[in-house]
């Protein structure tokens, strides 16, 4: 037996959140998600991408093959409430001679105040952004259109996703302008060919950060698992039974969900009500 196949047998694989506990459980639609906001290669902005396999010094004519290593980047907490463009903190070293020792250095991404405006929810927003997200909002013609087109691997802060998703569920559910139809449907057109990326399920578990999506499945257990009142059972089988026997008034009955008007007439059947013992 080799040494690797040997190795193989006392491999004991370490648990992540996907492998145990509450992560095991989570929708496909939400790891879809993570893989994009997480896992997904971002565009490359703190450096210049070269493109295909190998590339010829053309003082030299050695050919050596490309290799494209991103700078690693830092975000810390702050960050997931501004609107980044992608950028992030560098930390690295400067030396300013050649023969000094080098320090350690951060490199921050210029920041400023601003506000910017979403036409899909028709609000506007103070923000920490950076010159160039509004650069790029700018060459996107709008706020919205930004969101919608950059994947959540670009976006990196909470803020941004959250902000992507709550466009994309008034558009899905299309709750936007509630009190001007007209606008509505104008901005529903300019927008409705971003919903093609996306169902509906997963677009209710877009933009949530892994805590919040634990949130959200564990009030579904709960939701789903909590006991049903034996007088719905009932109530659902007797208006079934009345519908059968064609009776008029069950015929509009919610079997589901009972509204205040089929208490009314369904009292007149229950020989153990205060309206059935007064007759």
């Amino acid at each position: 037996m080799s040494v690797n196949k040997f190795k193989s047998l006392y491999y004991i694989p370490k648990p992540t959140r996907w492998t145990s506990g509450i992560g095991a459980e989570l929708p496909a639609e939400y790891k879809k998600f993570w893989k994009e906001w997480k896992l997904q290669e971002p565009t490359a902005v703190h450096y210049v991408k070269e493109e295909g396999k190998y590339t010829r010094n053309e003082k030299t004519g050695e050919v050596y093959p490309v290799q494209n290593v991103p700078i690693p980047l830092k975000f810390p907490k702050e960050f997931d409430q501004y609107i980044l463009g992608g950028e992030g903190l560098i930390q690295g070293f400067q030396q300013r001679e050649k023969y000094t020792r080098r320090y350690p250095k951060f490199w921050f991404p210029a920041l400023k105040r601003s506000v910017v405006y979403s036409e899909v929810l028709d609000s506007y927003m103070r923000v920490i952004i950076t010159y160039r997200a509004l650069s790029l909002i700018h060459e996107h013609y709008g706020f919205d259109h930004y969101l919608l087109k950059t994947p959540a691997c670009d976006l990196k802060s909470i803020l941004a996703v959250h902000l992507k998703r709550e466009i994309l569920i008034a558009l899905a559910d299309k709750t936007l302008y509630p009190n001007d139809e007209a606008k509505r449907e104008e901005v529903y057109a300019k927008y409705s060919q971003y919903l093609s990326s996306y169902t509906r399920e997963e677009i209710e578990w877009y933009g949530l950060t892994f805590k919040e999506a634990c949130k959200k499945w564990s009030a579904l257990k709960q939701e789903k698992n909590q006991p049903q009142p034996l007088k719905l059972q009932y109530r659902s089988e007797l208006i079934a039974k009345l519908k059968e026997n064609n009776v008029k008034e069950a015929q509009d009955a919610d079997v589901v969900s009972p509204k205040e008007g089929d208490a009314m007439w369904l009292s007149k059947w229950n020989p153990f009500s205060k309206s059935s013992e007064t007759k």
